[in-house]
């Protein structure tokens, strides 16, 4: 089976050939396209980066062989750390028989979380949630468990028999499968 360009080139010189196209017809050469497994990528880096308590946010290998790795730690990533996982992974893959390209990178600031470590990562800091049935809500992460997570927010709210409004916290449960996105909110 190919993969990608391969498959279409192999099916538009079949239709040439089928439709009996005038010309010459060039014979079509394939060569052996091998793609890697996203697996073989993750074993190869995860356990290195457990034990420098650091994580995979994603890991993609799209055809074409680009691999691209998002890395994060509750410390957050240096250049370097990238730099070392991109050379971990060239010592363990060889360039003539895969033929890939490699882009490592730190999870985004104010992209949405991927994985649940992000959540832990960014407790008491300010989240913007976007729930599957349209609303939104910003608060500050203050709990990471199982299957939810806690935000509380500040709201002004008017109290009976009292002319001002008063400034009270409230305390949101979110349960993981009821949300679309999680995203650190910039502030400066």
């Amino acid at each position: 089976m190919y993969v990608g360009n391969l498959l279409i080139y192999s099916y538009l010189c079949a239709e040439l050939i089928e439709k009996e196209v005038r010309g010459p017809i060039s014979p079509l050469f394939l060569l052996e396209f091998k793609m890697i497994n996203a697996a073989v990528v993750e074993g190869i880096i995860k356990d290195k980066l457990a034990s420098e308590n650091k994580y995979i946010v994603d890991l993609v290998v799209s055809p074409g062989n680009l691999i691209s790795i998002e890395i994060d730690s509750l410390e957050g990533i240096q250049i370097s750390d990238c730099v070392e996982v991109s050379k971990l992974i060239d010592a363990n893959l060889d360039r003539e028989v895969e033929d890939y390209e490699l882009q490592v990178s730190s999870a985004g600031i104010g992209q949405p979380f991927k994985v649940k470590q992000q959540y832990h990562k960014n407790i008491n800091r300010q989240i913007e949630i976007l729930f599957k049935d349209g609303k939104k809500s910003i608060g500050t992460l203050t709990a990471v468990n199982d299957d939810d997570f806690e935000v509380s927010s500040e709201e002004l709210v008017k109290v009976e028999g009292k002319k001002k409004k008063e400034l009270q916290t409230k305390v949101l449960v979110c349960r993981f499968d009821e949300v679309k996105q999680v995203k650190d909110v910039i502030s400066f």
